[in-house]
């Protein structure tokens, strides 16, 4: 059986082989890794759908592969592999055969199920590695038979059309202009380096997600004084329990509990429908910088967890997508995204909406600064926070009463929240 590249879900329809883990010879069992693919953030490994013989292999590793590509040839163990498909017969000079326009393909027979058509084991065969359905090949031999013209005809009918061109939607947007190279070495020494599966997934995605969605961004600062106290005098207790007890814990924390009481904010748009989606459930995306870019693994129902099992999730899928062990399912379904650059550095930023969502939060590093507090000026430790969220379906009022119930949900932890 020919193996070829599955649906990978969410909108992916490709990828690229990192590593071949099967070579020709090899025997298999069924659900074996076959190769790994890098695809949508995450390296995934194909398995093998039945037992046997690996045959011939048509990829190599840093082959860019499509759903529904072949990857290889599986043949019964002990027996011959499966020699490869004939080239298509396409590619023989049809161009001559009167059939080609006589024709249209819109007045083909329609196919006719149960009624099989006459023809030749050698035209079922060569039909059959070509995925064609002889019923809908129109026979030009006397009672109906099909010959090897009438299956060039057919092909070559299938070829004009898909190389005719398309007729232009009617309401047709200006065309973007062609993007053009800039020889940079004109001014100077410079070097190139190749982007990544990973960082045209990333360019691709936030350049769809800025043009589709109209950005707001809400700013504000928490006063996490008394939160950092709490942290420190409990932190020895959850190294105990084998995790860490960190700001970003206390983020989700406080985030999933005001999700509940902002629904809007944890919905999304369902523009085909025009209807808002409004979710039980509360999974949030954390966004995890590394080497090779940003990955955003999803926490299920962190509404339900402690701080100690936000504690050990945030620990399990920030080494697991530093590693590339994030699964492609691991990344699907959030409903809120949080970006917290506060072990890096800066204030305040603009996150991007990661659609289908309608809302990020993005955090920046706390910082001491002078601040009045019952008419005394006094210091204290201020974080700053960015909410981003979709215009379309979160007005400005919304936004501004979600931003005050987070800030008193940060400010407002206490001993019973955090002890153990």
């Amino acid at each position: 059986m020919d193996v070829k590249l599955p649906n990978l879900g969410e909108g992916a329809d490709s990828g690229t082989v990192v590593n071949l883990l099967v070579k020709a010879g090899d025997t298999v069992t069924a659900g074996q890794g076959l190769l790994e693919l890098e695809s949508e953030k995450a390296v995934a490994t194909i398995p093998a759908p039945a037992a046997g013989v690996v045959g011939q292999v048509f990829v190599k590793v840093g082959d860019k592969v499509g759903v529904g590509q072949r990857l290889l040839v599986i043949g019964e163990a002990g027996g011959a592999a499966p020699a490869p498909a004939a080239a298509p017969v396409a590619k023989a000079p049809v161009a001559a055969q009167p059939a080609v326009t006589e024709v249209p393909l819109a007045d083909l027979p329609p196919a006719q199920p149960g009624v099989e058509p006459t023809a030749s084991p050698s035209i079922r065969r060569m039909a059959r590695e070509l995925g064609i359905d002889l019923t809908q090949v129109r026979a030009s031999e006397r009672g109906g038979r099909i010959v090897m013209s009438d299956v060039r005809a057919y092909i070559a009918q299938l070829q004009s059309l898909a190389a005719a061109p398309k007729a232009a939607p009617a309401a047709a947007v200006a065309e973007k202009p062609a993007v053009e190279s800039v020889d940079f070495s004109k001014w100077g020494e410079i070097s190139k380096k190749p982007m990544s599966m990973l960082r045209k997934v990333i360019a691709r995605r936030m350049t769809e997600n800025w043009n589709a969605i109209p950005h707001v961004t809400q700013f504000d600062e928490a006063d996490i004084t008394a939160l950092l106290e709490l942290r420190k005098k409990f932190a020895p207790a959850y190294e105990a329990k084998g995790t860490r007890l960190t700001l970003t814990s206390f983020a989700l924390k406080a985030v999933a509990a005001t999700l509940k009481k902002h629904p809007i904010f944890n919905s999304s748009l369902d523009e085909a429908a025009n209807e808002i989606v409004l979710k039980e459930y509360v999974h949030l995306g954390l966004a995890v910088d590394t080497d090779a870019g940003l990955i955003v693994p999803v926490l299920r129902d962190a509404d339900k967890k402690s701080l100690l099992e936000l504690s050990k999730d945030i620990e399990e899928f920030a080494k697991k997508a530093r590693d590339r062990k994030v699964s492609g399912d691991e990344l699907k379904g959030g409903t809120f995204t949080i970006s917290n650059q506060g072990g890096i550095g800066g204030a305040h930023f603009t996150p991007i909406v990661n659609k289908p969502e309608v809302a990020i939060l993005g955090l920046g590093k706390g910082a001491l600064k002078a601040v009045v507090r019952e008419k005394q000026i006094v210091q204290r430790m201020m974080l700053p926070i960015a909410i981003s969220y979709d215009h379309r379906v979160i007005d400005g009022g919304a936004a501004a009463r979600f931003t005050v119930d987070l800030l008193a949900a940060i400010e407002g932890f206490a001993e019973k929240d955090v002890a153990l």
